[in-house]
């Protein structure tokens, strides 16, 4: 029998929750590299994109040499020449808008989600370059920005390199080079990850693709460390799932039973540690059907 959480004919919901040590986990180039926040609350922000990016990088590391697991949008590789590859491997002639029939993209659109786990699990925009006529595919698997807890207090840091970049520099006496990094001392954020079954049978979604989501999402800071980064780790991922395609409740029913507060006697100092808060599951009472999978707990 399937386990809940791994059967793509179902609708999941499901919390993520990260927290970041003495790291920046998602830094903005229009202001230095600043750790991402929200300007009114304080509170810190990871992208969507940014997590995609690390599930993109880490699934593929969990499937192996499976030929169904490349990665569409990667680093060295143009997307024209991959999504011209779903003509030519089809026989279909390259064109503008219209030269190709709905079947055919449709053929196209599908060798392209069979191959690439990332537009089976994302989607993804085709219609560009000579394959106008693929337009795009709606993803199954949609991420939220990640949310802090609390207010995070980034802190920018001074420091030194004992070498200079110009040999000008050093023929001048200079021994030195300045520069800066910056951190957030800690973070607890808190995530949400949406699988549509509906979209999932479009793209062609296994349990397999659920199962290496679901380890990815547990391992994907320990394939993406560096000091800049500082500790990642994850803390919780609680996948809801439902009796169907359609669901038994609105998402924010199920995961707004996930709550995360100060641990008593914590509330007077800033959080530097998981152990400063206390997380409560409520599972008592699920809608009929709903059945509630602690993968990280």
């Amino acid at each position: 029998m399937t386990a809940p959480h791994l059967d793509p004919t179902v609708r999941h919901d499901m919390v993520f929750l990260f927290d970041v040590v003495d790291g920046n986990p998602n830094g903005d180039p229009d202001a230095g590299n600043r750790p991402r926040m929200d300007d009114e609350s304080g509170q810190g922000l990871v992208t969507d994109v940014a997590l995609k990016r690390k599930i993109r990088d880490t699934i593929a590391l969990a499937a192996g040499d499976d030929p169904r697991y490349d990665i569409f949008v990667q680093a060295g590789y143009a997307l024209n020449p991959r999504l011209e590859a779903s003509y030519t491997s089809n026989g279909l002639e390259l064109g503008g808008k219209g030269k190709i029939t709905p079947e055919q993209a449709a053929v196209a659109r599908a060798w392209l989600c069979d191959r690439y786990v990332d537009i089976r699990l994302f989607g993804a925009v085709l219609s560009v370059g000579k394959t106008q006529a693929l337009g795009q595919i709606r993803g199954p698997v949609q991420v939220t920005m990640g949310r802090s807890i609390d207010p995070v207090f980034p802190m920018d840091h001074a420091i030194t390199r004992v070498t200079q970049t110009k040999q000008e520099d050093i023929d001048k006496g200079e021994s030195t080079e300045m520069g800066g990094k910056w951190t957030v001392p800690y973070g607890l954020y808190r995530a949400e990850v949406f699988y549509s079954a509906t979209r999932g049978a479009q793209t062609g979604v296994d349990g397999r693709d659920l199962e290496l989501l679901y380890r990815s999402l547990e391992m994907m800071f320990d394939h993406d460390r560096s000091a800049t980064r500082g500790r990642l780790t994850p803390r919780g991922l609680y996948v809801f799932s439902h009796p169907d395609a359609f669901g038994a409740a609105p998402a924010h029913r199920l995961t707004e039973r996930i709550r995360v507060a100060r641990a008593e006697g914590s509330s007077d100092t800033a959080p530097r540690s998981f152990a400063d808060y206390a997380l409560s599951v409520n599972d008592d009472e699920l809608p009929a059907g709903v059945h509630l999978t602690k993968l990280i707990a």
